[in-house]
């Protein structure tokens, strides 16, 4: 799969792994570490399947959900960083990448929709 945003999805994911391996590891931090890795690859996961998707509707419906695990992320990175599990400059690393895959989502299922808007009133 060629597209960006399934690109900086699965590149996200191995951070993520990474990042479930020393939680668990170093800080002995399996409840919001293990929510973190679900949400965060299921992004790519999701992605993934709108490549496949039947219809338009489809399509943006997997879009919705990749959206929706990503802000799902962004909600778990937090709690890492306000219960101080992670430090203040390791979630503004990785939550910066969260928020721009965020963005691009979000950016696709509104144009996705407004194009879908447009065909049903032609």
């Amino acid at each position: 799969m060629d597209s960006i945003i399934y690109q900086k999805a699965y590149k996200f994911s191995l951070r993520i792994i990474k990042a479930y391996r020393y939680l668990i590891e170093e800080k002995k931090e399996f409840i919001l570490s293990k929510q973190l890795l679900r949400s965060a690859t299921s992004i790519g996961a999701n992605i993934a399947e709108a490549s496949g998707a039947i219809s338009k509707a489809d399509f943006r419906h997997k879009m919705s959900i990749a959206y929706k695990e990503s802000l799902e992320t962004q909600y778990w990175l937090s709690l890492l960083k306000d219960s101080e599990v992670i430090d203040v400059k390791s979630y503004q690393s990785i939550n910066q990448d969260a928020v721009e895959i965020s963005k691009i989502l979000c950016l696709i299922v509104k144009n996705t929709k407004a194009k879908n808007n447009k065909q049903d009133t032609s």
